[in-house]
């Protein structure tokens, strides 16, 4: 294949999302800051956001056509690259798309795909991510430009024959067969190690993306693991040493999770969850600032379903509280609180109330509160520790 050239000038896009029964404005807003915040951390530049309220989407372009020719008069007067829109869009829609807007279309499950193929360093993390970007391009072959072996090209090239369609099926298909066996191949050694690891307790760090998770690991365990404010900025599972007091466990960090995630791509990355699935606690870091945390907390526990890993001990671990904003509302104002108008104490106090798990609230970056963290965390290891090797005597 021949090499890509790069602008230095970032590609312009604008986000599309619909609102209907399921997904209400406010709930639309704040997913398309989501999707904004995706197309950033892939590089590039969110410009505009486009929202239509439809029953439910159009089949032949997602969205309806007078929605579209707004969008392609913007596009047009702005010099747009790319038209990312919030949902899985399928093959025929994007090609209708392309034609109508003269621009590339991505959908959500497309941009999180590059963003994992930019972060993939490891052979591992590099074969997941091929493997998901071959099972999602399987199904879109007839609706694309190119063939396997070219770039794709912009408008007007001449698409693959059905005998090229065909071909490229064959050869996507073999692919991916030999992707999963190099997986099965690598997780054989990987499952060696972790049995070679001793009779430690192993605790995982779960939580939405960009909760603070490997920031939460470097304070832990003094280590140096890659942290920065964009999404999925860990994809390989990180597993460190950690002791408190006396008492030594491992700790790892792997990929956060984000909702819309594909099945599919949820199955790519179940080996690099593994040490989720094995951990004996599991401790789910929460950003208490988002004002969508709740969600994310429903979307990380769905997620743990997924994987086999919900039945686990957790402690909940509620993160950047150095970030929380609190409105406070006028005397005169009658109407119920919302989450926005509690106060940090008012909020840990209601949520500490309504669950039986252990929670605690801390920021990671400020350095608050992280001795109860660490308090909490050696009274949970050490009783699954006692439990496990009754007779050890080097916690007594």
């Amino acid at each position: 294949m021949g090499e890509f050239i790069y602008s230095f000038d970032p590609e312009k896009a604008v986000l599309i999302g619909v609102s209907n029964k399921d997904q209400s404005l406010s709930q639309v807003e704040d997913y398309l800051d989501e999707l904004a915040f995706l197309v950033e951390t892939a590089g590039a530049i969110p410009v505009q956001r486009f929202i239509q309220k439809l029953d439910k989407p159009n089949s032949s372009t997602y969205i309806g056509s007078g929605k579209l020719d707004e969008i392609k008069r913007f596009v047009k007067n702005h010099k747009i690259d790319i038209a990312v829109f919030d949902d899985e869009l399928s093959p025929s829609q994007i090609r209708n798309i392309e034609q109508e807007l003269e621009i590339r279309a991505l959908d959500r499950t497309n941009l999180i795909l590059d963003i994992f193929a930019h972060r993939a360093k490891t052979a591992y993390a590099k074969t997941q991510v091929e493997l998901a970007q071959y099972e999602y391009l399987l199904p879109r072959l007839a609706g694309m430009w190119t063939h396997l072996e070219r770039q794709r090209g912009g408008i007007g090239l001449r698409g693959p024959g059905e005998t090229e369609i065909e071909t490229d099926r064959r050869i996507i298909r073999t692919k991916i067969a030999l992707l999963k066996e190099e997986l099965k191949k690598i997780d054989r050694q990987m499952i060696t190690q972790r049995k070679n690891r001793g009779k430690l307790v192993r605790v995982s760090l779960v939580g939405y993306t960009n909760v603070g998770k490997s920031t939460l690991m470097n304070l832990l365990s003094k280590s140096d693991v890659f942290a920065e404010n964009k999404l999925f900025a860990t994809l390989d599972a990180t597993v460190r040493k950690v002791v408190i007091g006396n008492l030594p466990f491992l700790l790892s960090d792997t990929v956060g999770f984000i909702r819309k995630l594909p099945h599919h791509l949820v199955e790519s990355f179940k080996s690099t969850l593994d040490e989720v699935r094995e951990a004996d606690l599991l401790m789910h870091v929460v950003d208490i600032s988002h004002p969508g945390f709740e969600e994310q907390i429903g979307v990380v526990n769905q997620t743990l379903q997924e994987i086999n890993a919900a039945d686990k001990p957790v402690l909940v671990v509620f993160n950047k509280t150095d970030a929380y904003t609190y409105v406070k509302k006028d005397d005169d104002d009658l109407s119920p609180k919302g989450r926005e108008n509690l106060t940090l104490t008012e909020l840990e106090n209601s949520w500490m109330a309504k669950n039986n798990f252990p929670s605690l609230f801390i920021s990671a970056l400020r350095k608050q509160n992280i001795d109860e963290l660490k308090r909490m965390l050696y009274e949970k290891v050490r009783e699954i520790h006692i439990t496990r090797y009754p007779y050890d005597n080097f916690l007594y």
